[in-house]
């Protein structure tokens, strides 16, 4: 995804190391293995680093240790950390008794629990970014949080890939990250960043489009009516299906011709493949009648099923059937080479029970059945589904053909991949 937050001012990645400063991310110490005093005496390991909510940054306030073998974590205070190294965290050795378990303190955030994985909302609870990784900031003894790392690369670090990605950081300041109590932490899935809303509008349609499907109705209107008609415009068009039915189902006329008028042929057809028809007959009223005669072909197009697209030129057979008899059969079937890429496996009522591609068909031992070799269950397409869906499963899959089939998994005929493809309006970007 792009990014979603340029006009948030980010510092740029700083060195590893500079004269008493060093730079961490939580990814590269986390399961590090924790020492008291030598590299010998492993007491654990570090699944998470506890935070003290402060101004200007949060403060380290001390290590959550795991044991394993079932054995309660622990909680070593900051203050006893000696030295932090490549291949081990190095503390104190425990007082008598040992180190105390973590308590919950009033103010503190978990890194791990409390930020990783956490979707950024702005100010107004928008959604736009996962927070990947936490960069730290280490100096004479203190580790405060400076940067929430957003980019991919901060995922792939995570599972120590970091350095097979050329994508950079994208960090953005813990100044603009609204402070969590542990409390509101643990109830929610979010994050706030202190963005204003008026930078919002300056997002990416596509980013708009991945925020309005997280807000709920009404939540989706208020967003949708501060957008400008041009990248309302830009927004529908990058929106999912349920979204731009939602979208669209409240608006003025007014505000929807003025939307329209930012939309091409192509794009407005896009959007009213997913309308119901009388819907799709009142937006038609707000278009010049050129340019919703266009809209309408268009539609027309989209609009063919895959009842009316299928072959009936496929080979299927039982499942009890041999796989030598199998290659048999296709040898004598005189079915042109292009229709016989995959067989069918089907039960006595046509019921579709699975596939095989010819070429594993050839390869298999001829004394197997097919159903042991098949593949189930199988990509089908319903019958009355659109031009639209079908080229998608051929997008997603890559199949040759895909096989129609009735709302009983009835196998009715076959989608060929240049049937359906040629021809076809592109979706716009």
């Amino acid at each position: 995804m792009p990014s979603a937050t340029n006009n948030v001012p980010r510092a740029p990645s700083p060195p590893h190391e500079v004269k008493d400063v060093r730079f961490y991310y939580f990814s590269q110490l986390q399961d590090r293995r924790v020492c008291a005093g030598k590299i010998k005496d492993r007491i654990g390991k570090l699944t998470d680093l506890v935070f003290k909510l402060s101004e200007p940054y949060p403060e380290a306030a001390g290590i959550y240790i795991e044991h394993g073998w079932g054995k309660p974590t622990t909680f070593v205070p900051w203050d006893k950390l000696v030295k932090i190294e490549d291949d081990a965290v190095f503390v104190q050795p425990a007082p008598e008794g040992g180190y105390p378990p973590f308590v919950d303190q009033p103010g503190w955030i978990l890194v791990d629990d409390h930020l990783i994985g956490k979707t950024i909302l702005d100010m107004d609870g928008r959604r736009i970014e996962v927070v990947n990784d936490v960069q730290m900031m280490e100096s004479k003894g203190r580790m405060i949080i400076v940067h929430v790392d957003i980019s991919f690369r901060g995922f792939l670090r995570r599972w120590g890939l970091g350095r097979l990605s050329l994508v950079r950081e994208r960090l953005i300041s813990w100044k603009y990250v609204q402070p969590l109590s542990l409390e509101d932490a643990a109830a929610t899935d979010t994050v706030s960043l202190s963005i204003a809303r008026k930078q919002i509008k300056d997002l990416p349609g596509e980013d708009l489009a991945d925020a309005l499907e997280e807000l709920s109705g009404e939540e989706q209107e208020a967003f949708f009516s501060a957008l400008d008609s041009e990248k309302a415009a830009e927004t529908l068009v990058e929106a999912e299906p349920r979204a731009k039915r939602q979208l669209i189902a409240n608006l003025r006329q007014e505000r929807a011709r003025n939307i329209f008028s930012e939309m091409s042929a192509p794009q407005i057809a896009d959007l009213f493949s997913v309308l119901p028809h009388e819907h799709i007959a009142e937006f038609s009223a707000l278009l010049p009648k050129d340019k919703a005669r266009r809209v309408n072909a268009i539609v027309s197009q989209m609009e063919v099923t895959a009842r009316s697209l299928m072959s009936s030129d496929y080979v299927s057979l039982p499942k009890e059937t041999r796989v030598g008899d199998a290659v048999a059969a296709l040898k004598g079937s005189g079915h042109d080479p292009e229709n016989i890429s995959y067989v069918y496996v089907v039960g006595p009522d046509k019921t579709l029970l699975g596939v095989v591609d010819v070429r594993d068909l050839v390869l298999a031992d001829d004394n197997l059945v097919l159903s042991d070799v098949m593949v189930a269950p199988v990509v089908s397409a319903e019958e009355d589904d659109l031009r639209e869906d079908l080229a998608e499963l051929f997008v997603k899959y890559h199949f040759r053909m895909i096989p129609v089939v009735d709302c009983q998994d009835h196998m009715l005929g076959v989608i060929k991949d240049n049937d359906i493809m040629k021809g076809l309006v592109a979706r716009p970007k």
